[in-house]
């Protein structure tokens, strides 16, 4: 069990650094505030803060989760409650089919 003082570990898959060079600098700098949010609170921090309009994904992605960074941009997370761990799947142009 963590406490609310204990600090979440954020892990990218390899394609979030691919995406995040050629995403808007607004875009970025908004990641970055959602990772400070997630490593200091944890995904509840996140339903705290409306503009990120956090929600749980239903069909090929259930069990993932999308926070949105703007309009246009959103990330794709997993939760792995036992580790205090956020996996971050994409930060994409809201396309949510799956890639492998």
């Amino acid at each position: 069990m963590y406490t609310k003082n204990s600090m979440w570990e954020i892990l990218e898959h390899k394609r979030v650094d691919k995406v995040l060079k050629s995403v808007p600098m607004e875009i970025l700098q908004r990641y970055e505030k959602w990772k400070d949010v997630v490593y200091i609170s944890g995904p509840d921090g996140l339903k705290h803060i409306k503009g990120f309009k956090d929600e749980a994904l239903k069909g090929n992605w259930k069990g993932f989760r999308a926070s949105r960074l703007n309009l246009q941009y959103r990330i794709l997370y997993k939760v792995i409650e036992d580790r205090a761990l956020v996996q971050v799947e994409n930060v994409t142009a809201h396309d949510y089919r799956r890639k492998k």
